[in-house]
């Protein structure tokens, strides 16, 4: 299997992409770390991969937390050998609020979790990959960097937009050090954040889409699997779209 040995982190891990990224990883022989600030959520994803036969440890994690996320790569060190082989981050939070009204608090914690916990959690690994030379990143965007977000803040897509920057800054000063940096827009999916979407509204994103369907977290789950593994070696520094041909260019 293509990750036999290897120690994957996956962040917001507790349902949809992260935990189908888990299964998917683990599935692959990788030994899983679920780690979300829902422990109970991220205990039943690991208990799915333990049943599945698979490896994995659930992690309480505050993304937005420069201690918490020291604490989650310290347990993951002790527990799996002193390595972590990938960082897939995925933590993430999303409100549709107007300009106008939106708060800066709520700005504040929308950019501290989608966009701060991704330069925290890769600041907390690039250590440890430097030191084996080899590692792989992919930081999960989201289709609102393309579309403008027309049912997502101006928050979220100012913080899924500098995952995007930060994926590529980070290709250009790891790559020397053999450590393999991408992302993943995903198109939209029937995960828990599109609760209360009107039905119209996704039966036109399903009627757009050319493949007649939306984005199901197991789409997700293996092109993170692609870009983790070494069939990826030399895809580096971009954003793999997943969304059905929704925007073809």
């Amino acid at each position: 299997m293509e990750f036999d040995g290897q120690t994957a982190i996956v962040t917001g891990s507790a349902r949809g992409f992260g935990r189908a990224i888990c299964c998917r990883l683990a599935r692959g022989g990788a030994r899983v770390v679920v780690a979300d600030i829902n422990l109970p959520g991220a205990e039943e994803t690991a208990s799915l991969i333990a049943k599945d036969g698979g490896q994995a440890m659930a992690v309480r994690v505050d993304v937005a937390s420069a201690s918490s996320v020291d604490s989650l790569v310290k347990t993951t060190l002790a527990r799996f050998d002193g390595r972590v082989d990938v960082l897939v981050n995925n933590a993430g939070i999303w409100t549709n609020v107007p300009t106008e009204e939106l708060a800066e608090e709520e700005w504040d914690r929308m950019v501290a979790v989608n966009m701060k916990g991704v330069f925290l959690c890769c600041k907390a690994v690039i250590p440890i990959m430097k030191r084996q030379r080899r590692g792989h990143i992919v930081n999960i965007a989201s289709i609102a960097v393309r579309t403008g977000g027309a049912f997502a803040g101006i928050h979220y897509v100012a913080s899924k937009g500098g995952v995007l920057a930060m994926t590529k800054k980070l290709a250009k000063e790891l790559g020397p050090h053999g450590i393999v940096v991408n992302g993943v827009n995903p198109g939209t999916s029937p995960t828990e954040m599109m609760v209360g979407w009107p039905q119209e509204i996704l039966d036109g994103i399903v009627k757009n889409t050319p493949l007649g369907r939306m984005c199901q977290p197991e789409d997700i789950a293996d092109t993170v699997a692609f870009l983790a593994s070494d069939a990826a070696r030399f895809v580096h520094g971009e954003t793999v779209e997943v969304n059905g041909g929704l925007l073809c260019d």
